[in-house]
């Protein structure tokens, strides 16, 4: 795909993903590959329903900037899309967002990891088992956002997640695919799980 045409696609996920409630205020982050060595990600404190050309700056995988309009600068989580693209090289897509039922699931996480619930939509993950145990990592948060990339780094150089998307306590939900159309229904497939896990607890349903 062209790379102008990549920055608008990301634009109009962006637009969904704040009209769903998990890109509210300037919250949140995507980007996408250009190349093996490169990416665009959104750019630092822009609205994202708002988000045009001129918001996305390139970076590459040692997170040099590339290219950036004026007064730009890139996400202070660039740090974490890079670690994913380093460790699992059919990632060309990444989103991150900020849902109120990925917070709350991650108050469910034993050991940081948080149990799926063994749904039929795991397939869409990946998971052809039937009533798989799947467990996503969660990690913690920290206000040096380096750290948390530190974390992961360390945990994805042992072993990746069974499914691909990742939770950071009291922060969001990291999901990634092998272009547009998969991540997107990956963070999807995510929050359904999120939400049910929620609702489950609130009728107690055991899960």
């Amino acid at each position: 795909m062209h790379s102008e045409d990549l920055r608008q696609e990301l634009a109009r996920a962006a637009r969904s993903f704040q009209e769903r409630g998990w890109m509210l205020g300037t919250a949140g982050n995507l980007s996408a590959r250009v190349s093996d060595a490169a990416f665009w990600i959104t750019a630092s404190g822009r609205p994202k329903e708002l988000l045009t050309l001129d918001d996305f700056v390139s970076v590459n995988l040692q997170g040099e900037v590339l290219a950036a309009p004026a007064d730009r600068k890139p996400s202070a989580e660039t740090a974490i899309h890079r670690v994913i693209y380093g460790h699992v090289p059919e990632a060309r897509v990444i989103f991150h967002v900020h849902s109120i039922e990925a917070n709350l699931c991650g108050h469910f996480a034993r050991n940081g990891q948080l149990r799926l619930p063994p749904l039929e939509m795991l397939k869409g993950l990946g998971v052809p088992d039937a009533e798989p145990e799947v467990d996503l990592p969660v990690f913690a948060n920290h206000h040096n956002v380096a750290r948390i990339a530190e974390d992961m780094d360390a945990a994805f150089a042992q072993s990746l997640p069974r499914v691909p998307g990742a939770l950071i306590h009291q922060h969001g939900v990291t999901a990634w695919g092998q272009d547009l159309l998969t991540a997107r229904h990956h963070l999807e497939l995510l929050e359904y799980c999120f939400r049910y896990l929620v609702q489950a607890k609130t009728i107690g349903v055991q899960v």
